[in-house]
């Protein structure tokens, strides 16, 4: 059986080469809320960094630290991540986005399932598809 609760129990994780660049395009291009953030071992990078999407979960992310010990995820940063983002007003926010560095792999566009979307790639091209679908 299923419980229901209010916690939100999925939260995509990112690694990026440069995560202070990634909260600052997260924040400023997509409206993200830094939460919290963590220092790594290399000056300025991030270790761990929560941002919260402002109708209801987030985004955890890192750096690649050079000065911390190889891990499996470190291979992360050289690979394309994707990440859907609920938005009520994707038209407002796609020249935010583009402003703070994205390049739009998709322009806005209405959905054969009632979607209004975009869908655009970080500095680092990972992809952020944004719509008004909610999902079932």
């Amino acid at each position: 059986m299923t419980t229901t609760t209010k916690t939100v129990g999925v939260w995509p994780t990112l690694i990026y080469r440069d995560g202070q660049a990634a909260v600052r395009f997260l924040t400023e291009g997509l409206g993200f809320q830094l939460s919290a953030s963590y220092p790594g071992a290399t000056e300025g990078s991030i270790a761990h960094a929560e941002l919260r999407w402002p109708v209801g979960g987030g985004v955890m992310l890192g750096s690649v630290d050079a000065d911390a010990e190889p891990n499996d995820y470190s291979v992360l940063a050289d690979q394309t991540q994707a990440v859907y983002l609920v938005h009520d007003d994707p038209d407002a926010l796609i020249g935010k986005a583009i402003g703070a560095g994205a390049v739009v792999v998709r322009g806005l566009r209405d959905t054969d399932y009632g979607s209004r979307s975009f869908t655009v790639r970080d500095p680092e091209g990972n992809l952020w598809d944004v719509g008004t679908y909610p999902g079932e």
